[in-house]
């Protein structure tokens, strides 16, 4: 198959969705199909792939670094005229979802829309706008563009509901996460990141991987952690940078934590499995994802979670089996995290749970022919 996608989030960027792009991209070249990346232009990055197109843009930043594209291009015109394409697969609704759709139509070829985000809880990004009239518009647009495609893939099961409650009519929705690819967590070194931060082999670590801000919900974990913290021996690693970075050192000096916890800010990509590896529990508070990648990733590296019962966790962690999904309750949350601190068998079989499940299921392998199955049945409609 020859498949073009189409993003307004892709490399350098390392937040979800050029993650998954990406992802997909290495995985469904490796299965044989060919693969074209549009995207916008970002200042300063040169691509060493030949078949990533890159759209003009507007360079702002809005809390962290995002190139708008400009959906319009002669050059890019020129490209996908001569393209012999059979799938276009657009990752937003907007933007370059606009130029995915009208490509689609033009050629006659299966258009797919992966909704990614629960956009009324990411209005925290759009400047000027008040909140609930920037939400209403995208999912308003978001729903219209999903009726108008072949296929909507969702990366977890659990957004399927609020999808119907927001309109969404389409009958052909696939659940399709992005998966974990193995390679990038092999090889690891599960002592390099205690003896960097001075971590001592009986300290429990404690690990998060989030954007610092607000739609990840990283003020309710630091307090919900701050007492598990403050008396026991636990450390806490905050792996990731953002706009609340300030904000929550702030607050690790106010509470007495600050020695226990290390904001180890954006770390490459081939380093962030070390930090998985000598990791104990894993603790994710989002309110707001469709998936999580982090969470797959953990599981895959046979950490237990402990997570809020949210979309995206609710699909993954196997409660009371992989670990525990609590309310967004500070005490509840906390008291999962000591159970586990206080029982390293539990921890362990947990641990190995989250691990089979992950193989099993969420492996970028796996996904990306899960992926191929829904281009195929858009293709033999």
């Amino acid at each position: 198959m020859r498949i073009a996608i189409f993003t307004n989030n892709y490399l350098p960027n390392p937040y979800g969705v050029a993650t998954s792009v990406e992802t997909f991209r290495r995985e469904l070249e490796s299965l044989g199909h060919r693969v074209y990346i549009f995207a916008p232009k970002f200042p300063g990055y040169v691509d060493t792939n030949k078949n990533v197109f890159r759209y003009p843009s507007v360079d702002i930043e809005i809390k962290f670094k995002f190139p708008l594209a400009i959906p319009y291009s002669w050059r890019m015109r020129r490209i996908l005229k001569k393209l012999d394409l059979d799938i276009i697969h657009a990752q937003h609704p907007n933007l370059l979802g606009t130029a995915a759709a009208r490509w689609a139509r033009k050629k006659k070829i299966p258009l797919v829309f992966t909704w990614h985000t629960l956009y009324d809880k990411y209005t925290n990004f759009v400047p000027f706008i008040p909140p609930k009239m920037a939400a209403g518009y995208i999912i308003k647009k978001a729903v219209k563009y999903a009726d108008r495609a072949d296929a909507v893939i969702v990366p977890t099961d659990s957004i399927i509901p609020q999808l119907r409650v927001w309109g969404v009519t389409n009958k052909n929705i696939f659940p399709v996460a992005t998966g974990v690819v193995a390679r990038d967590f092999a090889a690891t070194d599960k002592n390099i990141i205690r003896e960097k931060y001075g971590i001592a082999p009986d300290e429990t670590i404690l690990l998060s991987v989030p954007r610092l801000t607000g739609e990840k919900n990283m003020e309710f974990l630091f307090r919900a952690l701050a007492p598990v913290l403050r008396n026991e021996r636990v450390k806490f690693l905050v792996v990731s940078d953002g706009y609340l970075m300030p904000k929550l050192k702030k607050f690790c000096e106010e509470n007495d934590i600050a020695e226990k916890v290390y904001f180890c800010g954006r770390i490459p990509r081939a380093e962030i499995k070390n930090y998985y590896a000598t990791s104990d529990i894993f603790v994710h508070a989002s309110t707001s994802e469709t998936q999580g990648m982090v969470l797959t990733e953990a599981m895959y590296m046979a950490l237990p979670i402990v997570a809020v019962k949210a979309t995206g966790a609710n699909s993954l962690v196997l409660h009371n089996g992989s670990g525990f999904l609590v309310h967004e309750d500070e005490k509840e949350f906390s008291d999962a995290v000591l159970k586990l601190i206080n029982d390293a068998e539990l921890r362990h079989k947990f641990g190995e749970t989250a691990a089979k499940i992950a193989k099993l299921q969420f492996t970028s392998e796996v996904c990306a022919r899960k992926m191929v199955e829904v281009y195929e049945k858009c293709l033999n409609h």
